[in-house]
């Protein structure tokens, strides 16, 4: 998949030769289409792939793959996912007489990836499957889906929708793409989904804590967690104080409940567009928050549930890239974490957000409860983070 992407894009494989190889795709602009109705329309079926991943039938491969508990690694699949949603994007895209493409597809948005199989065993063949299901004038959504052999037959493992974004050939502006036709009653309610995922993330958007306040329900529950804090030895001696705060029994402050990490952005980790490889900071982010969850927990977390990474920036090669798990939010046995991504920039000594990351866990015991400090200073922002990781768990719960 990663040897066609960069047949497709020109992309050179030495890193010393990358400047040249961007140089060369600059010629490819009057390729663009002018109007999106230009382009001819393209149906389902046109962009569907089917990838193998031979972990059963080439064991030498496995080694990439495998984790320590005898399972695949999942942030592997991330980045294999990545890039097999882009190559499925170039194939609804190409042009039959050009064998390079003048668009730069990059990913966007994780829409959501649902497990439906707590364990993926490392020595069965993988199988992916694809295509894009809705597009706008420059984005397209694509939805993947892993299987996994068993006895002669390939179950259901995962399925993921992804957004992935069209621009110009030096990926600076958007450019348009082949518009989708559907061919049966089935492809049209498919194609309703794509654009009702789309005003659902916008609804999504909207109401963030960081536009809107809280609910009186979302208020209820912050200031309920705070009276259950309330030191009640001071209560009765009447010197009850803002300030002073019990833990409940089986619970953990949030701001004990955090792992951060470092990450040097090496040429290696590259993109075809020579920027660091979206699915390498996905897997970066998965591993971190695996492991916030596993401390947190103190036992051995299977995740559940990806949803809404937004790529809000690229990340340079060489870049510092600086990783912040948090558990927000748990119930019974889940843990809800969130990774904050963001690059340092030496020369300047500014701090960037490129990604937020949301990870659903199940762990194997139950779990102490996350509490938040709330009501004022720096811990006010643990309450709002605390309601967003509760949100995003409903809304996992509700689709799984």
């Amino acid at each position: 998949v990663r040897s066609r992407l960069r047949d497709i894009v020109g992309a050179s494989t030495n890193w010393r030769d990358h400047v040249q190889a961007m140089q060369e795709r600059k010629a490819l602009h009057t390729l663009l289409a002018k109007r999106q109705e230009d382009l001819p329309a393209r149906r389902m079926k046109d962009s569907y792939l089917e990838v193998i991943l031979p972990l059963g039938s080439q064991p030498e491969i496995r080694e990439k793959y495998l984790n320590v508990h005898n399972g695949v690694r999942f942030g592997r699949i991330l980045e294999d996912l990545d890039s097999l949603g882009v190559l499925i994007c170039y194939t609804h895209t190409k042009q039959e007489t050009q064998p390079r493409s003048p668009l730069s597809i990059v990913t966007a948005l994780v829409d959501k990836i649902n497990l439906r199989k707590k364990v993926i065993y490392p020595d069965c063949d993988i199988k992916f499957t694809g295509n894009v299901s809705w597009v706008g004038k420059t984005s397209m959504e694509v939805k993947m889906h892993m299987l996994q052999l068993h006895d002669g037959d390939y179950s259901p493992v995962l399925d993921a929708t992804f957004v992935m974004v069209a621009r110009d050939p030096e990926n600076k502006r958007p450019a348009f793409v082949n518009p989708l036709v559907p061919e049966s009653p089935e492809e049209e309610e498919i194609l309703k989904q794509g654009e009702l995922n789309k005003l659902k993330r916008i609804d999504f958007s909207t109401a963030s804590l960081l536009k809107m306040a809280p609910t009186a329900e979302e208020r209820n529950i912050v200031h309920d967690i705070f009276l259950n804090t309330l030191d009640t030895r001071q209560e009765r001696e009447g010197t009850v104080s803002f300030r002073s705060r019990v833990l409940p029994p089986n619970s953990m402050w949030m701001e004990d409940a955090k792992l951060k990490g470092l990450q040097i952005c090496h040429p290696q980790e590259r993109n075809i567009f020579n920027r660091i490889f979206g699915g390498f900071l996905m897997r970066k982010a998965f591993e971190l928050g695996w492991a916030t969850a596993c401390s947190y927990g103190g036992s051995r977390p299977f995740i559940v549930s990806v949803d809404d990474i937004m790529f809000q920036r690229p990340v340079e090669v060489g870049s510092l890239l600086l990783l912040s798990g948090q558990v927000c939010y748990t119930e019974r046995n889940y843990v809800q974490v969130r990774v904050h991504s963001e690059v340092y920039d030496a020369d300047t000594r500014e701090h960037h957000t490129t990604n937020i990351f949301h990870f659903t866990f199940v762990s194997e015991n139950e779990v102490p409860r996350v509490v938040p400090k709330t009501y004022g200073g720096k811990y006010a922002t643990k309450s709002m983070l605390y309601l967003d990781g509760k949100r995003h768990f409903a809304a996992t719960m509700k689709e799984i």
